[in-house]
């Protein structure tokens, strides 16, 4: 036992990330149901269709779970409700204050984890009541942080300044980067991009595939005037480096951006005109393999990992 497996009551100190477009019931559950904590992304979700698929994950599952809440996107407050009413204990924040709604939740029960990209927002969410803290770095896909800070550097960083349990999260997929997170001072990891690519995600398979043969290079960090985020390097990214050519303003990008760009890349397949969201470690992500089976390799490299360590002798 660890501080985040006790936190959690979980068997191994892996969080797999509530990502939109990929993380529904299935992946949650499967996550669960091997030892890992599951969540489900509610950021793409209609709080409705939220509430199935927190109803279908507690029949496929008796182990915990946890809801991840993008606190920028609207209906904010029927979701907030709606996970209460549900009984779900774990939620994780992103993507706002965590002041707004930390107090909401631990006064119905649930562990409140936030997801943060600087030792200073760290610092105001351990000083808002959160249980935990994920500190992601700059390799990570989708949204990120705009300080460009990187995981080696961000865990010992945050680690320094807060009390709380710290999950480290960006370029995150095989059980070394968890040690190497571990020995930077993490006491647990939220694995993403490995997760995207696995037989229980909900991605669209043509972008699974895709994932599988991204190499270094090929995904960037682009749109930071609207909100920094990490894609793969297709039609719609090299459409929008010429329009950067043209020094557009922000609205000209909002406008070219559009809406459900995500929803059209990750979630339909349109591997020319979406949005493909991912991080840096992709290129370290060669099969589309069951969850449970992502989540025991894992744990072996990192046993492994582990044992080479304590052969080395200077």
């Amino acid at each position: 036992m660890n501080r985040i497996t006790e936190l959690f009551k979980i068997r191994y100190p892996i969080i797999q990330a509530g990502m939109i477009w990929n993380s529904g019931y299935k992946l949650a559950s499967a996550v669960s149901n091997a030892g890992g904590l599951g969540i489900i992304g509610a950021g793409s979700m209609y709080p409705e269709v939220l509430r199935e698929h927190i109803q279908k994950c507690k029949k496929a599952t008796q182990k915990p779970f946890g809801v991840n809440v993008p606190m920028l996107y609207p209906n904010v407050e029927e979701i907030m409700k709606i996970i209460v009413d549900e009984g779900v204990k774990i939620v994780f924040t992103s993507a706002g204050n965590p002041k707004t709604w930390t107090s909401f939740l631990k006064e119905n029960g649930i562990t409140v984890v936030h997801v943060v990209s600087s030792s200073v927002f760290a610092l105001k969410a351990e000083a808002a009541g959160v249980d935990a803290v994920v500190a992601e770095g700059f390799e990570a896909g989708g949204h990120n942080g705009r300080d460009e800070t990187t995981t080696f550097t961000l865990i010992p960083m945050v680690k320094e300044y807060i009390k709380i349990p710290l999950i480290a999260a960006g370029g995150i997929a095989t059980g070394r980067g968890m040690l190497a997170a571990m020995v930077l001072g993490a006491d647990g990891v939220q694995v993403g991009s490995r997760f995207v690519a696995s037989e229980e995600s909900s991605a669209h398979e043509n972008f699974k595939k895709t994932i599988i043969n991204v190499k270094e290079g090929d995904t960037q960090l682009t749109l930071k005037e609207l909100a920094p985020v990490r894609l793969i390097k297709n039609k719609f990214y090299q459409d929008l480096q010429e329009l950067y050519a043209k020094c557009p303003t922000k609205e000209e990008l909002s406008q070219f951006l559009g809406r459900a760009r995500a929803k059209r890349g990750m979630f339909e397949g349109d591997l020319i005109e979406g949005e493909l969201e991912i991080g840096q470690v992709a290129g370290l992500i060669h099969e589309i393999k069951p969850a449970a089976e992502i989540l025991l390799e894992i744990m072996n490299d990192f046993e492994d990992a582990r044992k080479e360590v304590t052969k080395f002798d200077f």
